[in-house]
C-alpha cells in the first residue's frame, strides 16, 4: 500500500527559504506571484493489506520522524 506525505512549516512559521525562492521568482519576471512556500514530500511504501492499520503506521513515522510537530503540519494520503 503506497502513501504520500506532505510536510509543511505551520502557518505562523516564518519560512525563510521559502521566501528566498519568492523574491528570487518576482526578480525574474513573476510578478504575479503572491506568495510561496516550501515543504517536504515522501511517498511510503507499506507491507500491510489493511488501509487502517498501515495509514497508522505511516502516521507514527510522520509523528516520530518525519515532521517537527512544534512547527510543522503533515498531510497523508493514499495513492
Amino acid at each position: 500500500m503506497k502513501f504520500s506525505v506532505t510536510v509543511t512549516l505551520k502557518k505562523d512559521v516564518l519560512d525563510p527559504q521559502g521566501k528566498v525562492v519568492q523574491n528570487t521568482l518576482q526578480n525574474i519576471g513573476m510578478d504575479s506571484l503572491k506568495s510561496i512556500r516550501q515543504g517536504k514530500y515522501f511517498e511510503i511504501e507499506i507491507n500491510d493489506n489493511e488501509e487502517t492499520a498501515a495509514k497508522k503506521k505511516v502516521d507514527n513515522m510522520c509523528k516520530k520522524l518525519l515532521a517537527n510537530l512544534i512547527i510543522e503540519d503533515y498531510k497523508i494520503n493514499k495513492i
